[in-house]
């Protein structure tokens, strides 16, 4: 049994080259920059065969606390990331124990969640996470968002700094309690992590009505052989007023760029403003990958509809054992009330797809026409279906 713990604060330059290796090594040894560090570094941790604080680790990772809301209601979730095994050590399960070690670290946290983007969805399906939120790309000559410019309603627009999310924050807020499984954000993730995630600092817009914040933009220039395009990377709106705005604000981009990129939620509230969407292309991206980290504290923490239910589920998570169990979920008035029962279950599910349904990614339903859901009793399906009813999952910022 190998040795979990935390990676030490003075070996910034081991942790970078296992990141250098594992994320970058067509860029060979890269020289090491203590300087160009820009993001929030997080919480390391590795794998080692003993407590010898001088020897390599085996296998690494990084962890961010974080809280995100789903369905309504706050919910700590931890960033799991920089899980890298060296070549020489692969092939010997070191993943396995690792991630055994990080849920159990995430369950003593009281985590409900845990989040990742992956380098390969297959791989961490094994490890019971799964697929929680899509995105849409809209992208086409700007011509086509001439209408936006004749129905936008008057306002203004002004740039802001980067590091002014307080302008910002209200729309933020008010556009992603539209959806389900989105960040609860701080000053110090918008700057660091939203607004300079990435090689190019964006550009930022926020377009006022009568003083009050409506929308936002967060977009680059992107140079290419069809031309220029604006790229619109974070679009933030309290209605469809703002939407309009914002799209209106891409459009009087006519003379410095021929194109642009529009990413916002996978639902419809764009396609329906669009008066020629024939004449864009609209590709659907897949997302970050999610997985509970306790069923019976999530379950509980979650709210529910104003109904009575009660339903019994089996979950198989073959990485955390105190989630493979069967679970008596009961509602009343929209309270929860989750726990471990015995004898058999109406419904049964692997974690992942459990965590599908209760973030919202997927219903019941869906999950039983793709054969992801087992149903001893068929009216349990509908019962999950009350319960975590159909909505829009919108996961939008990377670490």
């Amino acid at each position: 049994m190998a040795v979990y713990r935390t990676f030490p604060d003075d070996q910034d330059e081991l942790f970078y080259e296992y990141m250098q290796y594992g994320f970058s090594p067509e860029d060979g040894p890269a020289e090491y920059d203590a300087s160009d560090r820009r993001y929030p570094v997080g919480d390391r941790r590795g794998l080692y065969r003993s407590h010898e604080r001088a020897e390599d680790p085996l296998s690494i990772c990084r962890h961010y606390w974080l809280d995100a809301t789903v369905r309504g209601s706050v919910h700590p979730i931890a960033g799991l990331t920089s899980v890298i095994t060296p070549p020489e050590h692969r092939r010997d399960g070191y993943v396995t124990e690792l991630l055994e070690e990080v849920m159990r670290e995430y369950r003593e946290r009281d985590r409900h969640f845990t989040v990742l983007w992956p380098f390969d969805y297959g791989f961490y399906r094994s490890f019971g996470w799964e697929t929680v939120s899509n995105k849409r790309v809209y992208s086409g000559d700007l011509d086509a968002l001439a209408f936006a410019a004749a129905e936008a309603p008057p306002g203004r627009f002004r740039r802001i700094p980067t590091d002014d999310y307080a302008s910002v924050e209200p729309v933020y807020d008010a556009f992603s309690a539209d959806y389900s499984f989105t960040l609860v954000r701080d000053a110090e993730w918008w700057q660091t992590r939203v607004c300079r995630a990435r090689d190019t600092e964006p550009f930022v817009y926020v377009w006022e009505r009568e003083g009050d914040p409506e929308a936002y933009l967060v977009y680059t220039f992107e140079d290419d052989t069809d031309g220029r395009t604006l790229s619109v990377r974070e679009v933030g709106y309290t209605g469809v007023d703002g939407l309009l705005a914002a799209l209106a604000f891409c459009y009087n981009h006519d003379s410095q760029a021929e194109r642009f990129e529009l990413t916002v939620p996978d639902d419809t509230v764009v396609q329906d403003l669009l008066t020629r969407p024939n004449e864009l292309d609209c590709e659907l991206h897949t997302r970050p990958m999610a997985r509970l980290v306790d069923v019976v504290a999530a379950l509980d923490a979650m709210r529910y509809p104003l109904v009575d239910k009660s339903v019994t589920v089996g979950v198989a998570d073959d990485l955390a054992p105190w989630n493979d169990d069967t679970f008596e979920l009961s509602v009343t008035d929209g309270d929860g009330i989750c726990r471990p029962v015995d004898g058999s279950a109406a419904v049964e599910l692997d974690v992942g797809s459990l965590t599908q349904l209760v973030t919202g990614y997927r219903t019941a339903g869906e999950l039983a026409r793709a054969d992801r859901i087992e149903a001893v009793d068929p009216t349990a399906v509908q019962t999950l279906d009350r319960l975590f009813p159909a909505t829009t999952t919108f996961f939008n910022d990377g670490f």
